[in-house]
């Protein structure tokens, strides 16, 4: 959200391939969240593929099951925190300094953070509802601001403070 100062009204923040189409959804918003949700599927199922040939690499490598089975739950686990942890992150901000601290999880667990993608965008584009929030507020903050007072304040009477005895 950009900060408006007191004279200028806020304006949207534009998200990853919906720009400002989110605040009205309008200019092919439907189309841009059909192609987000068919793009991170697809991602996902070649991210799926790729993780599959490494799989298979390493049983042609014949370095034994035990490796297999940690190769296996370790994509498992990171891609389920990554989901959850993307999942959150629509509809709060994360802390920064945790997002620094898992960003190589994220990376070993790419598809969670793909599907995650895939499942918010078939309800709204990625990031909308936290953005949304973001903006009303803002909006109303500075409706609030930029109400006018009726009537001259300076001709306002101050009522009479009582008589101590």
């Amino acid at each position: 959200m950009s900060e408006p100062t007191r004279n200028t009204p806020p304006t949207p923040t534009p998200i990853r391939f919906f720009g400002t189409t989110w605040v009205s959804h309008d200019n092919g918003y439907g189309l841009r969240r059909a192609g987000v949700a068919v793009g991170s599927l697809a991602a996902a199922a070649a991210g799926c593929f790729v993780l599959r040939f490494a799989y298979d690499g390493l049983a042609i490598a014949d370095v034994g099951g035990f490796v297999n089975i940690l190769l296996v739950a370790m994509f498992a686990i990171c891609s389920a925190i990554a989901f959850r942890r993307t999942w959150q992150g629509y509809t709060r901000r994360p802390d920064p300094t945790t997002e620094a601290t898992l960003r190589s999880l994220k990376g070993i667990g790419f598809v969670g953070v793909l599907l995650a993608c895939f499942f918010r965008s078939l309800t709204e584009a990625p990031g909308e509802k936290l953005h949304r929030t973001e903006y009303e507020t803002a909006v109303t903050q500075y409706e609030r601001r930029r109400g006018t007072r009726t009537g001259n304040p300076a001709a306002r009477k101050t009522k009479p403070k009582p008589k101590r005895r």
